[in-house]
């Protein structure tokens, strides 16, 4: 039997799920550390085995186009700030201060690598340049994300953090695994080319493990409590104000600096996304554990419309090519 289309993937399921058992059913004492070590560990593998993925080959045929990968940095990295202050009139009455800060976080993250890629292979745009593009992001925001959070958040009196001590911490927990995987590809990376359908479960463990301690410190501190239903309506309508944008100005960047329609494509796909797997993990590093689930909110959110609409857009960029060709065949 088909699946529904308005059913929303296996993994939208589990997170949902996650969130559910975390509400009703929230670890605690002694099982909140076992299960905060257990989270850390699967982090640690979850980035060892990204490394262990990711291929030279394709990260050095890529490389070349630096025109591309300059915008899609700048949509990533200062585009998405400058969006989150500046909507703050329009995001503010919407939402609760907590989310506020949450969607800040949201624009402080690197784009995705795995849906980036997919979204860009099925718009038949550049893939080697968006499979450069999202890794070298994702890469990029162990260092600048701490930094954006800092500026960003810290300017609102709301974090206590120390940047160098968050970039130490990530480094060890995230870049470190990242780099031993990358070592070790020679000897491990055939074996993780054949098992990807069943390493993915690492991934979404891995993040599951972080959605359930981060939801449990924050239901044990009131979260539901302090969130009123018509905040998290308006949180859905500034993720779908703040993607709609994104998505408007990578487009409109791409065709004014005279790109290719295949290069737009990875413009619009790789800039307008933020990564649920690294802001998770990098999350639970950076803020208290009772606030991480407050500021996970609005990158849970925004990650599901993301996946919805570049869906429907990836297709309508896909059939707008194969248009175009039968019209070139029919005219030859």
């Amino acid at each position: 039997m088909a699946r529904p289309r308005l059913l929303p993937d296996n993994f939208t399921l589990a997170l949902i799920a996650t969130v559910t058992v975390a509400s009703l059913l929230p670890c605690e004492g002694t099982a909140a550390v076992i299960f905060g070590w257990i989270t850390n560990l699967g982090i640690a593998l979850l980035f060892f085995l990204h490394g262990a993925k990711l291929s030279r080959q394709a990260i050095i045929a890529g490389a070349t186009h630096w025109r591309l990968h300059l915008l899609v940095f700048a949509c990533t990295f200062i585009l998405f700030p400058i969006l989150g202050m500046a909507l703050k009139p329009v995001l503010s009455p919407l939402v609760t201060p907590d989310l506020y800060l949450g969607m800040l976080y949201l624009c402080a993250l690197p784009a995705t690598v795995q849906s980036s890629i997919a979204f860009t292979s099925l718009a038949r745009g550049n893939v080697p340049a968006a499979i450069c593009s999202a890794s070298a992001s994702s890469l990029m925001g162990v260092f600048l994300t701490p930094l954006l959070v800092q500026l960003l958040i810290g300017a609102h009196g709301d974090t206590g953090i120390s940047t160098l001590d968050a970039i130490g911490k990530i480094t060890l927990q995230l870049l470190v695994p990242f780099v031993a995987g990358q070592l070790l590809r020679t000897w491990i990376g055939a074996w993780v080319e054949r098992n990807k359908p069943v390493l993915k479960y690492v991934d979404q463990g891995s993040i599951l493990l972080v959605v359930y301690t981060a939801f449990s410190a924050a239901v044990i501190q009131g979260l539901w409590h302090q969130i009123p239903l018509p905040a998290l309506a308006g949180l859905v309508v500034a993720c779908c104000v703040l993607l709609a944008l994104a998505l408007i100005a990578t487009n409109l960047l791409g065709r004014y600096l005279g790109f290719s329609l295949e290069d737009r494509i990875t413009i619009v796909f790789c800039g307008s996304k933020k990564s649920l797997a690294t802001g998770v993990p990098m999350a639970s590093v950076l803020f208290a554990s009772s606030t991480v689930g407050v500021i996970l909110l609005p990158l849970m959110l925004f990650h599901q419309i993301q996946l919805m609409v570049c869906a429907v857009l990836a297709q309508r960029y896909a059939q707008r090519q194969e248009d175009s060709h039968a019209s070139l065949e029919r005219s030859n």
